[in-house]
């Protein structure tokens, strides 16, 4: 396996397993075997986690979408801290670093501190989405993959790749092993959100989706073995 730096999406909604909320700690054990791997194989990883699992943006019709998005940036930074935990009793060395600062909780995002922590096998978990609202979690997934220099987007989620419109309701949707992201952007296939798709097309920045239920997926993504979709620049 190629030594080298990847930025790691896990989906909340993945995480919470057949709970579909909250967290399912034999998954999450399993992505930590999985990244403890790579990383004793040297490849640098950063995480970042969306909030599905305890809240989706616009699940209110009461909030308004300011407060909404701050419980979400919540969610995710929540999730960092338990998730990191679960990492640490793995064996690995982790570090959570929030676009916004708590306490003892979560300390400040540092794009060198962040690097130095990697580059001596620390997995570096990115809090927080960008810290403001309007702003979903791929942006953030997106900023932080480009601040930290890292080679590819890896987006572990709870489908096995890019569809030309939903499988849950289209048995016969086609999935794509290989497309451009301007492909994603016009056909709204909804990878990620269209401010991210830009800012990766802008800065030539490769993505990867893949299931995470898939046996061994994020090391076979790190391979580049994956079943999944490779989403070019």
């Amino acid at each position: 396996m190629a030594k080298r730096r990847v930025m790691l999406k896990l989906s909340g909604e993945a995480l919470a397993g057949d709970k579909h909320f909250g967290f399912d700690d034999d998954t999450i054990r399993g992505v930590a075997k999985q990244v403890k791997a790579a990383v004793d194989e040297g490849v640098q990883i950063a995480i970042v986690i969306g909030g599905g699992n305890f809240w989706r943006g616009r699940q209110s019709k009461e909030v308004d979408r300011y407060k909404a998005d701050q419980v979400g940036i919540l969610a995710t930074i929540m999730n960092c801290i338990y998730v990191s935990e679960l990492f640490r009793i793995e064996g690995m060395k982790t570090k959570v670093m929030s676009s916004i600062e708590i306490g003892d909780m979560a300390e400040l995002f540092n794009k060198d501190k962040a690097v130095k922590a990697m580059q001596k096998g620390t997995v570096i978990f990115c809090a927080g989405g960008t810290g403001h609202p309007y702003f979903s979690t791929d942006t953030g997934v997106v900023l932080r993959a480009l601040e930290l220099e890292c080679d590819e987007i890896l987006l572990a989620k709870a489908i096995d790749g890019v569809y030309d419109s939903d499988p849950k309701t289209n048995p016969k949707a086609k999935k794509y092993s290989e497309l451009p992201i301007s492909e994603v952007v016009n056909k709204r296939l909804g990878v990620i959100d269209l401010s991210a798709s830009a800012i990766c097309m802008e800065n030539k920045m490769p993505l990867l989706v893949f299931s995470l239920e898939e046996k061994d997926g994020i090391v076979n993504a790190l391979k580049g073995k994956t079943n999944g979709t490779k989403i070019t620049v």
